[in-house]
């Protein structure tokens, strides 16, 4: 058990540094909208995170099988990912009361946080793939046991989580350095990111399948 543990710790550390839409809008959440705000959203992520797990626990090959057949998939979650990207960028600026009173009122939205993360995490296609690829690829370490598949997961989930912890209250120092017209940039820079993430992830959806054998797995977007 505690080999188990001592090998995930990385694997979680290494998780919450994955660059993809995520990770950016993560950090977007914690300089516009403070601390609670981004530790919701990042509740949402880890929630579809567990969601995606035990989907590929039990499905495995099958699944990976299914996936590689169906490459519409990634064109779908890539083609949301962009459009969400491409809304935040075009998005026109507001006024600075209407910030201030954007701001309070996402605060208190902490159930739309929360669904805003699943959601993120949800529709990237990705993840589900990556999540394969960690299981079929420890599976054999961890002999298939599935209390040893919960020790390694919750331990890789939960340093994923305190890292992601570290990150918000880096983030959040920022905040007292940005303008109105910052803010803006930040937002733009993000619109475009999750257009880039998105159009990676179409792509793949046109890559031929041995793209998706368990070997490219983790390179997948996250």
């Amino acid at each position: 058990m505690i080999d188990d543990i001592q090998a995930a710790i990385p694997l979680g550390f290494f998780l919450s540094f994955m660059i993809g839409p995520v990770f950016f809008v993560l950090i977007e959440t914690s300089v516009t909208k403070g601390f609670r705000a981004a530790v919701v959203f990042d509740l949402g992520v880890i929630i579809a995170d567990v969601f995606f797990i035990a989907l590929a626990y039990f499905s495995s090959f099958q699944l990976l099988e299914n996936l590689s057949n169906q490459p519409g998939l990634f064109v779908f979650g890539g083609m949301i990912i962009t459009v969400y990207g491409i809304i935040i960028f075009l998005k026109k600026p507001k006024k600075a009361s209407q910030q201030e009173n954007e701001y309070i009122s996402d605060k208190k939205n902490y159930l739309g946080m929360f669904i805003k993360g699943f959601l993120i995490n949800f529709i990237n296609i990705g993840v589900l793939v990556f999540w394969l690829g960690i299981i079929i690829i420890t599976g054999p370490t961890l002999e298939n046991n599935l209390n040893r598949f919960v020790v390694f997961f919750s331990t890789m989930i939960g340093v994923y989580f305190f890292t992601d912890l570290v990150k918000i209250l880096l983030a959040k120092q920022l905040k007292k350095k940005l303008t109105p017209t910052r803010i803006v940039k930040v937002k733009k820079i993000l619109g475009f990111i999750l257009v880039i993430c998105g159009l990676v992830l179409i792509i793949k959806g046109f890559l031929p399948k041995d793209q998706l054998n368990p070997q490219n797995l983790i390179e997948d977007i996250r």
